[in-house]
Formats: structure tokens, C-alpha cells, sequence
């Protein structure tokens, strides 16, 4: 009886025991991790797109429209399409910041609610795709981000992980395919790759393992950590490189050597990034890569994220079981129709990731680059050279008749987050994303002449422009009457250190000027400058005198 007693509840052990090799818990994840992904990205166009992009904003996106209309022959056709795929040609033009809100409030809207319930089917994550299509092509350079892309790549493969129509965390009809698993594994890979290999064919400081010396106080947007970090012993960051390199060139291929391998890549992975994010403010760009290194995963790895009992777990604990007993759905024709899209996509990624290999092999390899209008399949890469000193550009404003006096006092404008007013503490802001905040950080190894809407930034200061002042921190003038004139100064920024006198006096950074990086400009001179660019020229406000 004991024997009997033991192989049944062993039995039933077995029975509560989720297989491996199936990925229906791990569709649930990789649909709300995209939906996260998205709706973050949504807020931030949301907050950001009418300032950047729209009626008013410092890159118009209906001029940018009405250019490419005349470039295609001035028709909105199929050229127009292809050129720029975007539901904008299909709107009504009067009113394009209502347009821009309004993809981006139902991109929120469709986002939340895969995030929330863990349920979507391809009409959603397709509605999605386009939606966010639409405003990277017309973000021209505020959306010039490699992520953008990521996301867009990411976005179009979660389509395939859903039912056309069912709303179901577990639709019994619709397995995971197992090809579109595997098109996430082969993102994760490339993405690796790619950062991996331009590292090693870029910088010097990647080969003789310094880079890490320099990488924390001079990227883009460092964070509080990246303060403390920068000071590390130097075996340290010789140690970081060097996992750098063993992380994004060797672990990769473990995907493609069984389960337990492929899942101790998606695990150093998801390790890495999480590294990545504490660290420093790189946007959405680390958690969305940490999506595509879930499908290393399966539901038996996965389960410890899902209720034991009721819910999806159960559902597919029943699933499981059914298998197991031989007691699988007869095919139907949705069930055959599906495969033949899955191995269509198969084929279609396959043939879309020729020309990213040959970039891999190359060694003249490009990064963040697509070589087709949709973004489906793309190059990769990050810092492949690093800035090893910190420069920032600073605004600064005065009342002064004359900017030429002496006398005068300049004040300073500070950013929602890039470093400007030593004392400030680096933000933390990751995964959300200010636009402007990195462009500057890029401005300031550029000269203006390079990056001319700086200069557009500093005539809409000049105005007490309302739309840009919204993208700052602070306005000295708040207030008060405008400034006659705003310049550009440019300075070297480097962290404090820990302990030292001026950490003590609460200062984060330490600054020293390196010159003008644009001269004082008021609106009136700048008339000329805006009306050579069809800039529409900031009005001069009343209370000038």
C-alpha cells in the first residue's frame, strides 16, 4: 500500500510540475515587458512631442511632411508612404499637435492595458507598431535614437506571439510558436553582437581595457551612482571592461548550445542590464533589452512568476497535462494558417537579417542602422568610441543693453537633467527619456554651426518662449522681463571626489571654462539667421523696453 500510496503522490507532484519546452507563461511576459516598454515610451512623446515636433515646436513635423510631399512630387501617395510610413498622411494637418497627442494617448491607452490584464492579440500589438511607427518618422532628430529602432524590431515580433483576434492570457488554440521564440533569440544575439564588436573594432580604451575609466562621468546622462562608480579602484574597471566583452562577444552563442545554456545567457544578460540601468540614465534602451532575453526562458523557469494555483499557471499546467496524456486540439484551419504565417515570418526575418549579418562581418560595421523603411530587422551598437573628457553647453541670459559690458550679469538656465548647476545631484530618471537633455550632451562636442537648432533654442529664450522653457529646469527669468541677450558658454565638467572639500561643500561636479561656444545673440540679429532656415521668428515680448 505505502509504494502505491508514494507513486501517487509523486503522480500527482508531476502533475503540478510545469514542463519545459513550452512557452505560454513566457508569451505573458514578453507581452507585458513590450507593453511596459511602450507605454513608456508613449509618456514621453506625450510630455515631449509638441515641444520637439509639433505646431510650434523646434522641428515642426508638418514642415518636415510638407518637404518630403514635395520631394515625392507633391501627391500624399505610395511614395510618400514609403518614403516616411507614417498615419500622418492621413490626418487633418490643422491641428497637428492634437494629431501627435492623440497617437500617443492611444499608444498609452493600448499599452496599459496589455500591461495590466497580460492579454493581446495581433490587432493591438499591430495598432501599436503603427502608432509608434508614425512618430519615430517624423521625429527626425529627437528621434535618432538606436532604441528607436530596438523598439520598433521588438514591437513587430511581439505581433506574432498573439492570436489575430482573442483576448485570452492562455488561448488554448494559439500556442506560442516556438519560430517567433526564436526570432526574440535572435535579436538578443545580434543586439549583443553588435555592441560587442564595435567596441572591440572602435575606442583603443575597449582593447587595453581602460574604457570604464572614463565611460560613468562622461556619458550622456550620468545618474548618482554613475558618481560613486567613476571613483572605483582601477582593477575594477579593468575587471568591468573585460566582462563587457565575455558578456556581449562570448555568451551570445550560448543561446544555441540547449536549455541550460540558452537560459544562462538570458539570465548574464538580464544581469547586465540591470547593471546597466543603476548606473546611469541610458533612456528605456537597458529594460528594453531586457526583453528580448526572456525568451531564453520557458514556462518551467518562469512559473516561479505566476500565482501557484488559478490563473494562467493553472491553465497551462492543464495544457501540459492534456499532452502528456495524448489528448491534444484537433488542427483547425486558423491552427494551419497560423503556422504558414509563422514560417512566413521565419523566412521573412531571415532573409532581413542577410544584409545585418554582412554588417556583423565587416569590418567597416555600422550601428543602429536599417536597411529598410519598416525597421524590422537592424544593426545594433553603443559607445563603440568614448569621450574620455566631459563637456557641457550652458545657457546663460542677461539684461544687460550691452553684452559686451563688464559689468553685466549672465544667468544660467538649467535642464531638466543634463549636468549644469554643480551643486545639483545627477538625476535618476531611467527608464523614462528627456530628448533634448541627450541631445545636448552631443551638441557639446559639436560646434553650433554643426547643431543650428541650439541657436533656435537660444531665440526662443530671447521670447520667454513658453513651449522650450516647458524642457528646462529653470528660468532665471521667470517672472521678470526677458532676457536682450543669450549666449552659449562652454565648459569642461568633471565628478568631485568623494571626501575631498568641495564634496563637502555639496558640490557633485567641478567645472572649468573652455570658451564661447556661441556669441551673445539677441532676436533682432538672429532675424536673418531664422528667416534663411524658414524658422518662424520669435516675436519680441512687449515688456521690452
Amino acid at each position: 500500500l505505502q509504494p502505491l500510496l508514494t507513486y501517487k503522490s509523486r503522480k500527482e507532484k508531476e502533475l503540478q510540475r510545469l514542463h519545459t519546452g513550452t512557452y505560454w507563461l513566457t508569451r505573458i511576459v514578453l507581452l507585458r515587458s513590450v507593453a511596459f516598454i511602450y507605454l513608456v515610451a508613449f509618456s514621453v512623446a506625450y510630455n515631449q512631442n509638441k515641444q520637439l515636433i509639433g505646431e510650434h515646436g523646434l522641428m515642426p513635423c508638418k514642415n518636415y511632411l510638407n518637404s518630403v510631399k514635395r520631394y515625392v512630387g507633391g501627391k500624399i501617395g505610395m511614395a510618400a508612404f514609403a518614403y516616411t510610413p507614417s498615419i500622418l498622411w492621413l490626418l487633418d494637418w490643422s491641428d497637428m499637435d492634437a494629431n501627435l497627442d492623440g497617437i500617443a494617448l492611444a499608444g498609452m491607452a493600448l499599452s496599459a492595458f496589455v500591461l495590466v490584464t497580460g492579454m493581446a492579440n495581433m490587432v493591438i500589438m499591430g495598432a501599436l507598431w503603427v502608432l509608434y511607427h508614425s512618430l519615430v518618422n517624423v521625429g527626425q532628430l529627437w528621434y535618432s535614437f538606436g532604441w528607436e529602432s530596438q523598439l520598433l524590431e521588438t514591437g513587430f515580433l511581439a505581433i506574432f506571439l498573439c492570436p489575430l483576434w482573442t483576448l485570452s492570457q492562455v488561448p488554448r488554440n494559439c500556442p506560442p510558436s516556438l519560430i517567433c521564440i526564436w526570432t526574440f533569440r535572435w535579436l538578443i544575439v545580434r543586439i549583443m553582437l553588435g555592441a560587442g564588436l564595435i567596441k572591440i573594432r572602435g575606442d583603443k580604451c575597449w582593447r587595453d581595457l581602460t574604457c570604464m575609466d572614463y565611460h560613468y562621468e562622461t556619458q550622456p546622462v550620468p545618474n548618482p551612482m554613475s558618481y560613486y562608480m567613476h571613483r572605483s579602484p582601477w582593477w575594477f574597471h579593468r575587471f568591468e571592461t573585460l566582462s563587457n566583452h565575455l558578456i556581449e562577444l562570448i555568451f551570445p552563442f550560448f543561446t544555441f548550445l540547449g536549455r541550460w545554456m540558452c537560459m544562462v545567457n538570458g539570465a548574464v544578460q538580464i544581469l547586465f542590464q540591470v547593471v546597466l540601468i543603476v548606473s546611469g540614465n541610458l533612456s528605456f534602451l537597458n529594460w528594453l533589452t531586457i526583453v528580448p532575453s526572456l525568451a531564453c526562458f520557458d514556462d518551467a523557469s518562469l512559473g516561479f512568476l505566476f500565482q501557484s494555483r488559478g490563473g494562467a499557471k493553472k491553465a497551462v499546467l492543464e495544457i501540459q497535462n492534456e499532452g502528456a496524456a495524448g489528448r491534444t486540439p484537433t488542427p483547425t484551419k486558423g491552427m494551419l494558417m497560423r503556422r504558414v504565417v509563422n514560417i512566413s515570418l521565419a523566412v521573412l526575418i531571415g532573409y532581413l537579417s542577410i544584409p545585418v549579418v554582412m554588417n556583423l562581418l565587416s569590418s567597416r560595421q555600422m550601428m543602429n542602422t536599417s536597411f529598410e523603411p519598416l525597421r524590422i530587422v537592424n544593426t545594433y551598437g553603443a559607445f563603440g568610441s568614448i569621450t574620455k573628457e566631459r563637456t557641457e553647453v550652458i545657457f546663460q541670459g542677461t539684461l544687460s543693453q550691452d553684452p559686451k559690458d563688464p559689468e553685466a550679469v549672465w544667468e544660467e538656465y538649467q535642464f531638466l537633467c543634463k549636468p549644469g548647476d554643480v551643486y545639483r545631484r545627477p538625476c535618476l530618471i531611467s527608464p523614462y527619456h528627456y530628448r533634448l537633455d541627450w541631445l545636448m550632451w552631443f551638441a557639446a562636442f559639436q560646434t553650433y554651426e554643426q547643431s543650428e537648432w541650439v541657436i533656435h533654442i537660444a531665440g526662443r529664450l530671447l521670447s520667454n518662449d513658453s513651449a522650450v522653457l516647458s524642457l528646462l529646469d529653470r528660468n532665471p527669468f521667470q517672472g521678470r522681463e526677458t532676457p536682450r541677450w543669450v549666449r552659449g558658454e562652454h565648459f569642461k565638467y568633471k565628478f568631485s571626489q568623494p571626501g575631498s572639500s568641495s564634496a563637502a561643500q555639496g558640490k557633485w561636479w567641478l567645472r572649468k571654462r573652455i570658451g564661447a561656444y556661441f556669441p551673445p545673440v539677441d532676436l533682432e540679429g538672429l532675424r536673418g539667421y531664422f528667416q534663411s532656415r524658414n524658422w518662424p521668428h520669435p516675436h519680441i515680448p512687449r515688456n521690452r523696453n
